[in-house]
């Protein structure tokens, strides 16, 4: 076996090709890297939307909230299904919810599309992570809005203070909040009754939110909807898994995309480790014919070559995760494929990408420095010592 001090040397001697291979490895690994923490932070964003003590009611054949209707005299009787929590006063734990799209501007000049959602009374009783930040929170029965952090700053009607203006009228916006950087914190939540009356929808909602008496009554509700004649149209999901699946279609088109863009790029990348290797062989034939004459195998200088490969690689890839890593400061809004409305969210890095990125960097050092090191190993003795 030839020492992994030989190996580090020759990397030593070529200084400037060594490092044009590092770095073409690091922008591929940062690409990489910066594709699957964008689609995990869209996930993890979604995922933590909603309480794992809730349930949402929607239409079976709706794809979000949006597209989701529930006629206003079948909530009454979806309330009283004894599967439901009660409130302290007797109340069911259910809130009826419209979820609207409205049109803003953007500090940029550009217009987005914001989620609007009404809320009735017990809204914080199935949500306590909403927490007020910034003035206060909306009186029932006027025009008054809060708005979730992660919109606030990117949209300068909706600061608090600002009015503003659809259905008709104008809305005060009064405070601002944040459920520890959930998908809610994309959202402006009002008084349900004012919402549906400024929009024309009588009583019908879009989604029920609801506090099952316990998690294992999930099952006995979707029962009791199926069964009933009026009922059999909706069905019960936990709300996070219910956000989660909206999450999934959005994360696959990422991934999808943002991974083709990576392979084109690894192509570059592997180019660029093949010629950095077969260079490494050209100049040091006549080391590689010294080191057979001295008796190490061919499969000794492959093997010393291809760990050379994967040296260069490696380390291009941890500098790449180093770069990526920083995108976790960085906060962006992108269309969320189920409301087609904005969403906000942090890349996220995860263990798994850590790992699936350093292997990506192996290999692509790997299918790079494979045919140098075959021709390393390849090379007769008596040629190599005349520099042939």
């Amino acid at each position: 076996m030839i020492p992994f001090k030989y190996t580090w040397h020759s990397l030593g001697r070529r200084k400037l090709t060594t490092g044009i291979t590092v770095a073409g490895v690091a922008l591929v690994a940062f690409v990489f890297a910066a594709v699957l923490m964008m689609a995990y932070g869209i996930q993890k964003t979604l995922q933590t939307t909603g309480s794992p003590d809730n349930v949402k009611i929607s239409r079976k054949s709706a794809t979000g909230e949006i597209s989701s209707l529930i006629a206003g005299d079948h909530q009454p009787i979806i309330a009283t299904l004894p599967q439901i929590a009660k409130a302290a006063d007797g109340k069911p734990l259910v809130s009826n919810e419209p979820v609207i799209v409205i049109n803003l501007t953007r500090d940029d000049g550009a217009t987005g599309n914001l989620t609007l959602r009404g809320v009735n009374e017990l809204y914080k009783e199935l949500r306590p992570q909403m927490k007020i930040i910034e003035g206060r929170d909306f009186k029932f029965g006027v025009n008054e809005l809060v708005v979730g952090d992660a919109i606030a700053s990117q949209f300068p009607e909706a600061a608090v203070g600002k009015k503003i203006k659809f259905a008709g009228g104008d809305w005060l916006v009064v405070g601002k909040f944040t459920t520890d950087g959930s998908g809610f914190d994309s959202e402006l939540w009002g008084d349900t009754k004012q919402i549906l009356s400024a929009f024309n929808r009588g009583t019908t909602v879009s989604t029920i939110t609801a506090k099952l008496r316990s998690a294992a009554d999930l099952d006995a509700l979707n029962l009791a909807l199926k069964k009933d004649i009026k009922l059999n149209q909706y069905e019960a999901k936990p709300e996070p898994q219910y956000y989660e699946e909206q999450s999934e279609m959005m994360a696959m088109f990422i991934r999808i995309v943002g991974i083709f863009v990576t392979v084109i790029f690894s192509f570059g990348a592997m180019i660029g480790a093949t010629i950095t290797m077969y260079a490494a062989v050209s100049n040091r034939t006549v080391e590689i014919g010294t080191l057979r004459a001295l008796g190490f195998s061919r499969r000794s200088i492959m093997f010393a070559f291809l760990v050379e490969s994967l040296f260069l690689s490696f380390l291009g890839g941890v500098i790449g995760l180093l770069l990526a890593t920083s995108l976790s400061f960085v906060q962006i809004s992108t269309l969320n494929f189920g409301s087609f409305t904005e969403l906000s969210f942090r890349f996220s890095l995860s263990p798994d990408i850590i790992v699936t990125s350093i292997i990506f960097s192996l290999f692509m050092g790997f299918l790079g420095g494979f045919l140098p090191s075959f021709r390393a190993a390849r090379l007769n003795i008596v040629n190599a010592l005349r520099g042939m």
